[in-house]
């Protein structure tokens, strides 16, 4: 073991060990935000409202990790409670909810704030009403006169701004001002219950003496049927489905993997570079095919035989013109000449003294001068350009 991995292994225990004491000795940070996930413990979280359902709502919910609009493809349901907390509802699913509704179901939607289309549809706005740190919610009706929900962290501090004559409201919110911020919709059969905070949910205000009885209150007005509770909406964070899913779900287990890998990671760079053979340079072959034509072309001209060289070029023509230009060259004929007149453009005449001069090349008995070599090259040349 050389003294460069000795030196390396070193510098990495000890970067562990020093994370490792950071770790242990760093306060548990409790986090404040809105998650709203059924599986969350945090503050902010719906784990004991997930786990109270049943018993609030007669042992009657069936949950679904699907959106209304799916759900509803596929179950044809008697009128029954429908229950949706902070959710971001698509317009198809919106209009799933308002079908059931309308033949008889009752809809609990339970949000800090309400999208166009699910306000267009019925006709209410909703606006800031509050600035404070802290609000208080109650009821209208006379029987839940003592029962209230004094929202301290955070509260959304919304409420309805206009709504229809015919809405009732259920409840308001007491801060500066005094406005509803729970409402009942009637459409068609069945009925919309609308309330703007659904912090009232969370663990962080459950788990405090007498809210309890605020949230029966308000899901007392639901009938005693059964209630479909689309809970998929409210999992922000998917269930990871690795093997190492105990290990990342962790802080610190995770920070170890992580550094373990960066430190195999770096491992392998700095030895696979310390321990890298030197790559030959090698040498491109050199192309000689143009000194091979230029010691052809030498070896005719020191021959002095034109007419070999004058079928060679000949024949090298005729091949180019049957495999470009599809040309039948048997004859040489004026069938021949129109046909290459049409596909190349060339004048007739100049296709025909070619043509002469490609018979001349091929007739061994003809005699051939140096000048019709060359006039016969400048012409195939000009031809196929």
């Amino acid at each position: 073991m050389n003294k460069t991995f000795k030196l390396y292994g070193l510098i990495f225990i000890i970067v562990m060990v020093v994370l490792a004491l950071l770790e242990l000795s760093k306060s548990e940070v409790t986090d404040w935000r809105k998650n709203f996930d059924v599986n969350e413990k945090s503050p902010f979280g719906l784990y004991i409202f997930s786990k109270e359902a049943n018993h609030l709502l007669n042992e009657k919910v069936k949950r679904t990790d699907l959106s209304p609009y799916d759900f509803y493809k596929t179950q044809k349901l008697k009128p029954h409670n429908i229950l949706i907390i902070e959710s971001k509802l698509d317009s198809e699913s919106w209009n799933k909810i308002l079908q059931n509704v309308e033949k008889g179901s009752d809809a609990m939607v339970i949000a800090g704030s309400f999208s166009a289309d699910i306000a267009d549809s019925l006709a209410f706005t909703t606006t800031t009403i509050s600035f404070e740190d802290s609000n208080l919610l109650l009821l209208t009706d006379t029987k839940f006169a003592r029962d209230s929900l004094k929202i301290d962290k955070l509260p959304s501090g919304k409420g309805f701004d206009l709504i229809m004559e015919k809405d009732e409201i259920l409840g308001k919110e007491v801060s500066d001002l005094k406005m509803a911020n729970f409402i009942k919709v009637n459409h068609g059969k069945g009925h919309l219950y609308l309330h703007l905070e659904p912090l009232m949910l969370t663990n962080y205000y459950l788990l405090k003496p007498g809210n309890e009885k605020y949230v029966q209150d308000v899901f007392s007005y639901l009938p005693d049927r059964e209630t479909v509770w689309f809970s998929g909406a409210n999992k922000n964070v998917a269930e990871s489905r690795s093997p190492l899913r105990f290990i990342l779900a962790n802080p610190g287990l995770r920070y170890a993997w992580w550094l373990l890998l960066g430190g195999l990671l770096l491992f392998i760079i700095f030895n696979a570079k310390r321990k890298q053979r030197i790559v030959p340079i090698l040498e491109p072959k050199k192309n000689k095919s143009v000194e091979f034509v230029k010691s052809i072309g030498n070896l005719y001209l020191q021959e002095g035989d034109f007419h070999d060289m004058m079928a060679k070029k000949a024949q090298y023509f005729l091949n180019r013109v049957r495999m470009h230009l599809m040309i039948d060259t048997k004859d040489l004929d004026e069938k021949f000449i129109q046909l290459l007149h049409l596909k190349t453009g060339k004048s007739v005449e100049k296709i025909k003294e070619a043509t002469e001069l490609i018979k001349k090349g091929q007739d061994p008995y003809s005699n051939v001068m140096q000048e019709d070599l060359i006039r016969m090259n400048k012409l195939l040349d000009e031809i196929l350009l």
